[in-house]
């Protein structure tokens, strides 16, 4: 294995760690800044939404310089948006440094996944990438939890300092490690585009924002809930997210070794299940063991969807994928940011900390209805082109 395979996982793990670990320190963080839960879960919010400004936009001006240089220069912004995260001195700046770190987040996975491929043979490319993403894997089942363990016991400004930290070693095996690449040729930004005129390619992106929407509307309130509803004490909160991240693990191996098989299949079945689960999390959520399956079940069905969803994205944006794929990764923080937003309207309503399970029951089965909605349109396409080719056919006497 290239080194250079190291340095970007270690990368991935350090944006890993930063998405995520925030909804482990919540409470801490709105005490320390004496603001509300609701309000706190803005920071989830706020940095979903600048991978959804980010991605495309840095995934278009990074072919305007080399592959390993953009790298090197998303993993400072990463950085330097973790300082300012750390050193916050109020709520609307630790806010500011959330999304000045999320810019880097869509195109470091974007422009990285070419950087692996490249660095391997060709019949090694998609070990080569995965290899990369295991540092975002490995982040949720260890990163996230010992971040929190780290900001319960000594101050949520040491985790981000210390992913900072982690985004400096990054950037410096990026540096050392990755061999020069010739710049890309520019990017034909309109052939681009015209893959978002198909709608298949616009409904597998609500997709894509509503059923993972459905993991974020629970998870990001998961810290209160666990304590406040199953009684939890704050330190379990820590292998609670252990468990989550090994569910992830689990669903996106299930989502990567079935998406070439059986895509559309395998979405029915685990935008239903999330549904179901995330409807019988609200009664769950009150006994710990059951409440601890749930987690686990969510972080595995929520993320089995990834893997087909990004596939059926690249399936549709025939011939264009490089923009499509990009703001597909923008669409799954677009599903976060919507959901932690609708889950702290509910909880701020009086409805109480379980309540965001049923918002995320509702996007999932709204993006259950969205995949039946596609594949109708797809076996329709077929014998719509067969009546408009027979209609064109000229009639001989």
């Amino acid at each position: 294995m290239p080194l250079a395979l190291l340095a970007l996982a270690v990368g991935a793990f350090g944006v890993g760690t930063t998405e995520f670990v925030v909804m482990g320190l919540l409470p801490d963080i709105a005490a320390d800044y004496g603001v509300s839960i609701p309000t706190a879960g803005l920071l989830v919010t706020g940095y979903a939404l600048g991978v959804v400004v980010g991605a495309p936009l840095l995934t278009v001006l990074g072919n305007k310089v080399s592959r390993k240089h953009m790298l090197m220069l998303l993993m400072g912004l990463f950085v330097a948006g973790n300082v300012f995260s750390a050193l916050a001195p109020s709520f609307g700046m630790m806010l500011t440094g959330r999304v000045i770190a999320s810019l880097a987040h869509g195109s470091f996975f974007g422009i990285g996944s070419v950087v692996a491929a490249g660095l391997v043979a060709p019949d090694k490319k998609a070990g080569a990438i995965a290899t990369m993403f295991t540092g975002l894997t490995v982040a949720n089942i260890v990163g996230v939890p010992l971040g929190t363990f780290i900001g319960q016991a000594v101050g949520w400004r040491t985790t981000f300092a210390v992913v900072a930290a982690l985004g400096v070693v990054g950037l410096l095996g990026i540096a050392r490690l990755v061999p020069a690449m010739p710049r890309p040729e520019g990017t034909h930004l309109r052939r681009e585009l015209k893959a978002f005129r198909n709608p298949q390619v616009l409904l597998a992106m609500a997709m894509t924002v509503l059923g993972f929407g459905g993991v974020f509307a629970a998870i990001t309130y998961i810290a209160p809930m666990m304590t406040e509803a199953a009684g939890y004490s704050e330190g379990a909160v820590t292998w609670l997210l252990v468990l989550f991240g090994v569910g992830m693990f689990l669903g996106n191996l299930l989502g990567g070794r079935y998406a070439d098989r059986a895509l559309m299949p395998l979405l029915y079945a685990t935008l239903g299940g999330l549904a179901v689960v995330l409807a019988l999390f609200t009664v769950v959520a009150h006994h710990k063991i059951l409440a601890a399956i749930a987690i686990l079940l969510v972080g595995a069905l929520g993320f089995a969807t990834v893997p087909p969803l990004q596939k059926r994205v690249l399936d549709q944006a025939h011939g264009a994928p490089t923009l499509a794929s990009a703001v597909n990764i923008g669409a799954f923080n677009l599903g976060n940011a919507l959901a932690a937003w609708l889950g702290g309207l509910v909880i701020a309503a009086g409805f109480g900390y379980t309540a965001p399970n049923w918002v995320g029951a509702v996007l999932a089965a709204a993006a259950l209805g969205l995949a039946f909605w596609s594949a109708a349109l797809e076996r329709r396409a077929p014998a719509a082109e067969a009546a408009d080719a027979e209609a064109r056919t000229p009639v001989h006497a």
